[in-house]
């Protein structure tokens, strides 16, 4: 009989989840393991069969109360074969007693209501070359090294059920990512990050104040790039956030619901213009 067994995955072994992801085209960003990694050292099982990994799933726990299970995937191989439910058993086991969030994929979404989740907004992935478009000039943006971090972590937990100051000091500093904010009378009004991926790059969070502040982040983060398309998962429930998409050219390529087991957490959703990845929350 075949032997299965579902294990922790550390930091290298993350390249795995990564790869399959790509494989799953859902083009995470090309550095993302070491952030993911430094979120929730014990958040990613990684299934084996016969010594050879088959399944992943991650269950990475913030703060006390709040998880979000990412990364979900069996190999062609193995699908209807039972392997990856007991991956999905295992995550939702070291979640237990939390509230739960992830992003479900279409045809997953009514496996995930009969675990218990309840669908909150939809991502929608929008992707191009934003089109030119001058905010006002009062919005200064700069790099986010330029403030305080406790400052951009309190910042972050605006938007986000959980303080995550370990992820988020690496998601701003890790080589190829680039990290603005978006300053107002002197005040915090605005945060985004970019990162390379497989194809073009991923922005996300994107957080701001207003749609001249998003914009303002926006077309920074964009020219970092240098021509290069951008994507960005943006929530439907956010009309500006969608509105602005669309009149900056941009198109939508790719749909997923947010879902949660316990709610939808008290956050500033009309601040969110873009979420930090579909993997993680």
């Amino acid at each position: 009989m075949a032997a299965y067994e579902i294990t922790t995955a550390g930091v290298r072994e993350m390249t795995t989840f990564l790869q399959w992801a790509d494989d799953e085209q859902w083009n995470p960003g090309k550095q993302d393991h070491l952030p993911f990694h430094a979120a929730d050292p014990h958040g990613f099982l990684l299934g084996r069969l016969d010594g050879e990994p088959v399944t992943s799933v991650s269950a990475v726990r913030y703060g006390a109360d709040f998880g979000f299970i990412g990364f979900y995937i069996a190999r062609p191989e193995v699908r209807g074969q039972g392997y990856g439910i007991q991956a999905w058993r295992a995550a939702m086991k070291a979640l237990d007693g939390r509230n739960v969030g992830l992003d479900g994929v279409v045809e997953q979404q009514d496996n995930y209501r009969r675990s218990g989740f309840r669908t909150a907004w939809n991502h929608v992935r929008y992707a191009g070359v934003p089109g030119e478009e001058k905010p006002p000039a009062d919005i200064r943006v700069t790099d986010a090294g330029s403030v305080p971090f406790g400052l951009l972590a309190s910042y972050d937990r605006r938007f986000f059920p959980a303080r995550r100051d370990a992820f988020l000091s690496l998601w701003v500093g890790v080589p190829g990512h680039t990290a603005l904010v978006a300053l107002q009378e002197g005040e915090l009004r605005g945060f985004g990050v970019v990162r390379p991926a497989g194809t073009g790059a991923r922005v996300g969070p994107l957080y701001a104040a207003s749609d001249d502040i998003a914009l303002a982040l926006l077309n920074g983060l964009s020219a970092s790039q240098q021509g290069a398309p951008v994507a960005l998962d943006v929530p439907d429930v956010n009309v500006r956030a969608v509105r602005l998409m669309e009149r900056l050219g941009l198109e939508p390529t790719f749909e997923c619901a947010r879902m949660y087991t316990e709610g939808v957490p008290d956050v500033d959703g009309a601040g969110i213009y873009a979420a930090t990845t579909i993997e993680l929350g």
